[in-house]
């Protein structure tokens, strides 16, 4: 977090607290952050091992800490909101894991020593992070040279119309939304933090745009603002798309799996 109170930075993590605060319980749940066919891809992509420390940047509720936990040694979450991590320490203990913590931190900044993990992995934060080559170059510091960092995150469309009619759609829906990356774009940010790729692929998720909008906010206009964007999607809107009618819409989004040697 920005040590300047009333600077942009400070001003963002503030509404990013306040908006997974009030999502933690409902996204703990969602099909989005326990899709199956993605936390599988993602695990196998990590091939984690035994003998392993890993961290789990942005964890929110811990979901990906909670898979993970059967195949390592140990592994430990930070998170910017209090509520995330609560629940997530609630839940790997009714889960009966014991070999994960959790800490409230800024996961760009997360004061762990130089090469003190042997992975670490990051799902659907980057596009909440101002200049998010901080959260690469951070998971860069503190894995160990050879070490594996993967990082998930919804595609935005290379199409410059697609893409901001999909910003738009994004921040009203979720203040604490900043910006979704193009493949190229999510490349070049690994590279400039020093990261090597080796391996991708891109998994398909399909969710109720109901409940999509519900867990960003309550409020009936931002529902209304909303769903006149919607329909009005560009016909190039392919990597954030909707199905359906006002009577019942899903909103299809591609979500990229990258594997980054250290």
């Amino acid at each position: 977090m920005d040590d300047d109170a009333t600077s942009p930075l400070a001003a963002h993590d503030r509404a990013l607290t306040s908006a997974f605060t009030a999502q933690a319980e409902g996204f703990n749940r969602s099909s989005a952050a326990n899709d199956d066919a993605l936390l599988d891809a993602m695990l196998a992509l990590a091939a984690p091992r035994a003998s392993e420390d890993w961290l789990e940047a942005a964890c929110g509720p811990g979901v990906i800490s909670r898979r993970l936990a059967p195949r390592v040694r140990s592994v430990h979450g930070v998170d910017l909101t209090p509520e995330m991590v609560r629940l997530a320490r609630q839940s790997a203990a009714t889960a009966g894991v014991q070999n994960a913590t959790f800490t409230v931190g800024d996961a760009t900044r997360t004061g762990l020593a130089d090469a003190s993990v042997n992975g670490a992995i990051t799902r659907f934060s980057l596009h909440h992070i101002p200049v998010p080559g901080r959260l690469l170059e951070e998971l860069a510091r503190i894995v160990r040279p050879g070490g594996t960092i993967i990082v998930a995150d919804h595609l935005a469309d290379d199409d410059p119309i697609a893409l901001t009619w999909s910003q738009e759609i994004e921040r009203l829906r979720d203040p604490s939304h900043w910006a979704s990356l193009t493949h190229a774009r999510l490349h070049a940010i690994a590279a400039g933090a020093g990261l090597r790729s080796d391996g991708e692929t891109i998994v398909p998720i399909e969710l109720d745009l109901g409940d999509w909008l519900r867990r960003g906010g309550e409020d009936p206009e931002v529902h209304q603002l909303v769903e006149r964007l919607l329909d009005d999607a560009p016909p190039a809107a392919v990597r954030f798309r909707v199905a359906g009618d006002r009577t019942g819409r899903t909103l299809g989004l591609d979500v990229w799996v990258g594997r980054f040697v250290r």
